[in-house]
C-alpha cells in the first residue's frame, strides 16, 4: 500500500512551532554584507608599521610625502598589471575605493561626454545603462543617483546574455553602456567567458558605448581552480573599438576594506580623458598608503600568497553555506543555489513571491539577511525570488545560526505560500 508524500502544507504547522522557538532565542546575527572578517584584516595589519620612518620614496628615488604622481606609484600598479590585463601605462592605482571611480567616470561622462560622444551625456534627454541581474546592488544605486535610466538584462554562467543585450541596443538609442563583473560576479559568482567578452567589445553600438568592467573579485579564489584572466582590452583594440572598456578593481577585500588603493585601467585615451578632468579634484593620490601596499605584498607571487591566506579563513564559510543548505532545504525541494569558486556571495532563489516574506521572518527572528531585491535595479526583484548570501563577515558559528535560523524561516515562507496556493 503506497503512502501519499508529505508535502510541503503538510508540514506548515510543524515549521510554524520551529520558528517560534527560533524567535524565542533573542538572535542578534547579521548576513547583510560581504565584508572581510577581522581574522581577515588581520593578515594586513603589517600595513600599521609600514613603510616605517625614514621610508617614504619610490624605487627611483621621488620623495612620496610631496605632491605629484598622479597616475600613482608605478610599483604597485606592476602588480595587478597581470591580474586585471592592463599595461601598467594605461593603469592608474589612485584612491582608497573603486566604487569612487566608478561614480567619477559616470559622473564625468555625464558633464562632459567620453572620447567619441557628440554631447555630454547628461545633455541627451534620457541616457540609459544595462544591468545584468542578479547584480551588485551599489553599481545600481551609482546609475541611479546620477539619473541614469536602468534596463536589467539577463546574467548567464558565462556572462549577460548577449541576445537580450543586443535586442536592448536595437530598440533603445539611449543605452550608454552596461556594468560587468566578470569573475566571481556579484552576486552569483558566474564568470565571464571569452567568448562572451568578445562579443561586448564587438557590439554594434555608439562611439561612445562604455563597458565598465568591474573586476573586483579577479585575485579572491576559493578552490583550486583558476579563471584566465580575460585581456578585455585586447580584445576591444581588436574589434575596433579600443575605447569601449573601462576596467576597474580594488584592494579593499586584498588588504583593509576602505583604506587600500582603488584601480582604473583603459584605453590610452580613455585614461588621458580621465585624467584630464580628475586632475580638478586632487594633485594626487596617497603614494605613502601605496608605498605600504608594495612592502607589504612585494610581487605578483606575493599577491597571490596572500590570497591563499585568505581562502584558508573563508573557504570553510562557503563550505558552511553549500552545507546547511543542502541538509535543510534540499529534502523539501525548497530553492536553488550557487555553488561559487571565488567571490564574496553565494545567490540563493527560491519560489516566485517569497524572498521577501523569508527575509521579513528572518529579521522577526534577529537574523539580518540583504533586502529582497537588492541584486535587481531599483530594488524590484520581479519575480521576488532571488536572495544575496553574504557568508564571510561572521564567525564561522554565527554563520551556522544564521544560516540554521534563515533555513527555518525560509521552510515556513514556502510552506505558507504552498498551503495559500493548496486552499
Amino acid at each position: 500500500m503506497s503512502t501519499a508524500p508529505v508535502t510541503l502544507p503538510d508540514r506548515l504547522a510543524e515549521f510554524q512551532s520551529a520558528y517560534d522557538e527560533l524567535k524565542a532565542r533573542g538572535l542578534r546575527l547579521d548576513l547583510t554584507r560581504g565584508k572581510p572578517a577581522a581574522d581577515q584584516l588581520a593578515l594586513s595589519d603589517a600595513l600599521l608599521t609600514l613603510p616605517g620612518a625614514g621610508s617614504y620614496t619610490d624605487a627611483a628615488g621621488t620623495d612620496l610625502r610631496n605632491y605629484g604622481g598622479a597616475s600613482g606609484l608605478p610599483e604597485l600598479r606592476a602588480l595587478f598589471s597581470d591580474a586585471l590585463r592592463v599595461p601598467v601605462p594605461q593603469l592608474l592605482a589612485l584612491g582608497n575605493s573603486s566604487l569612487t571611480l566608478m561614480h567619477d567616470v559616470l559622473a564625468f561622462a555625464m558633464l562632459h561626454g567620453v572620447p567619441g560622444s557628440e554631447r555630454p551625456w547628461g545633455r541627451e534627454e534620457t541616457v540609459s545603462f544595462l544591468c545584468p541581474v542578479p547584480g551588485y546592488d551599489r553599481h545600481f544605486a551609482i546609475t541611479e543617483a546620477l539619473g541614469v535610466r536602468m534596463i536589467p538584462v539577463p546574467l548567464n554562467d558565462d556572462g549577460p546574455d548577449i541576445a537580450a543585450v543586443k535586442a536592448a541596443l536595437e530598440l533603445d538609442p539611449t543605452i550608454k553602456g552596461i556594468w560587468c563583473v566578470p569573475v566571481y560576479s556579484n552576486p552569483t559568482g558566474a564568470v565571464y567567458s571569452e567568448e562572451v567578452a568578445r562579443e561586448l567589445v564587438s557590439l554594434t553600438a555608439g562611439d561612445d558605448f562604455r563597458i565598465m568592467w568591474d573586476n573586483a573579485y579577479a585575485v579572491h579564489h576559493i578552490t583550486d581552480w583558476r579563471p584566465e584572466p580575460i585581456d578585455v582590452l585586447r580584445l576591444a583594440a581588436e574589434a575596433g573599438n579600443p575605447d569601449r572598456v573601462f576596467v576597474f578593481a580594488s584592494t579593499s577585500k586584498v588588504t583593509y576594506a576602505g583604506a587600500g588603493v582603488g584601480f582604473l585601467g583603459s584605453s590610452p585615451d580613455n585614461i588621458a580623458w580621465f585624467s584630464h578632468w580628475a586632475s580638478f579634484q586632487s594633485i594626487g593620490p596617497d603614494k605613502l598608503n601605496q608605498l605600504r601596499h608594495v612592502e607589504l605584498l612585494q610581487s605578483p607571487e606575493g599577491v597571490a600568497a596572500h590570497m591563499e591566506k585568505h581562502r584558508a579563513l573563508i573557504a570553510p564559510k562557503f563550505a558552511a553555506v553549500q552545507e546547511v543548505f543542502g541538509r535543510r532545504l534540499a529534502p523539501f525541494g525548497v530553492g536553488s543555489w550557487t555553488d561559487p569558486k571565488g567571490g564574496y556571495f553565494v545567490t540563493l532563489t527560491v519560489s516566485p513571491g517569497v524572498a521577501k516574506r523569508a527575509i521579513a521572518l528572518a529579521a522577526e527572528a534577529g537574523i539580518a539577511i540583504t533586502p529582497a531585491g537588492s541584486t535587481h535595479p531599483y530594488l524590484d526583484d520581479p519575480e521576488d525570488a532571488v536572495i544575496r548570501i553574504a557568508p564571510t563577515f561572521p564567525t564561522i558559528d554565527d554563520l551556522n545560526a544564521g544560516l540554521e535560523g534563515f533555513c527555518t524561516a525560509l521552510l515556513l515562507a514556502e510552506a505558507e505560500k504552498a498551503s495559500a496556493s493548496a486552499a
